[in-house]
């Protein structure tokens, strides 16, 4: 399961520090929306839920970084990036060794 597209709603049932975590997990770019309406499109490389002011670190978009993002200040964080790990290893995998295959069949005039 992708989380590519994911809006989550914080409240009760969800809370910022479990978003942030599945962001620190995602394999693509993520959206840092403010809690002044601001956002930030990047990778999220760290995280610091513990710190005495909790925070994110990211690259943008176009690399510049990095930027530290409060806690505090996030409202929510959108999971907009292509998923890069997303379910298509197994067939990726399945394709190379068929090539494989067919390269060797190939080389040894079979």
């Amino acid at each position: 399961m992708s989380l590519e597209g994911w809006t989550p709603q914080i409240g009760p049932y969800l809370t910022l520090e479990e978003v942030v975590e599945h962001a620190f997990d995602y394999r693509g770019d993520i959206t840092v929306v403010g809690t002044d309406g601001t956002e930030i499109v990047g990778y999220l490389f760290n995280r610091a839920a513990r710190a005495p002011e909790p925070f994110v670190e990211m690259f943008d978009d176009a690399g510049q970084g990095p930027i530290r993002i409060r806690l505090a200040d996030i409202a929510t964080i959108r999971f907009t990036g292509k998923d890069t790990a997303a379910g298509n290893s197994w067939t990726a995998w399945l394709e190379r060794q068929d090539k494989e295959r067919a390269e060797k069949a190939a080389a040894s005039g079979a």
